[in-house]
């Protein structure tokens, strides 16, 4: 049933009803999908894996830092220890976005596609040296960031409508 009003002149004219959103045209049947779930998922328990993989470098190259020799890096003249607390700190900020994947955040959906674009260029730059492993790599990193991208608000909008 539609609404209408009066105009100054005493007129009932209708409302016109709103228009669907983007999201609403795209999506009639207004909830999510599993599969949408299922990649949002996945993509959240990835970016735990790489930044579990992350704090485990960074915390071998802090208890051993003696292996590397004086100066691991000498474009950016960083020590081993150095390194080492870069990669703690970033696998830290990586996992605590792989959990903010769960809830919907926004956040926590931009660091994972950061992490995962800096990942597939440090895979596309070890082409050369591990073809096959690095095109896995740039792979899966492409499949997080299209999970994150199309379907990152999805897990928060089954929790809403209480399917999770």
């Amino acid at each position: 049933m539609s609404e209408s009003r009066r105009t100054e002149a005493g007129e009932v004219v209708p409302v016109p009803e709103a228009a669907p959103s983007r999201r609403e045209a795209y999506d009639p049947g207004g909830g999510p999908s599993g599969a949408a779930i299922g990649w949002v998922t996945f993509a959240g328990v990835v970016m735990l894996i790489e930044g579990g993989f992350e704090i485990l470098a960074g915390v071998s190259a802090l208890i051993s830092s003696d292996l590397f020799g004086d100066n691991v890096d000498t474009i950016f003249e960083q020590t081993a220890e150095s390194w080492g607390w870069w990669h703690l700190v970033i696998g830290g900020v990586i996992v605590l976005a792989g959990l903010g994947v769960f809830t919907g955040n926004i956040l926590a959906r931009i660091v994972g596609v950061i992490a995962a674009a800096i990942s597939a260029i440090a895979a596309f730059a070890w082409l050369p040296i591990y073809p096959v492993w690095g095109v896995i790599v740039i792979a899966v990193d492409i499949a997080v960031i299209w999970a994150l991208t199309v379907h990152g608000r999805d897990i928060q909008k089954a929790e809403r409508m209480g399917e999770l």
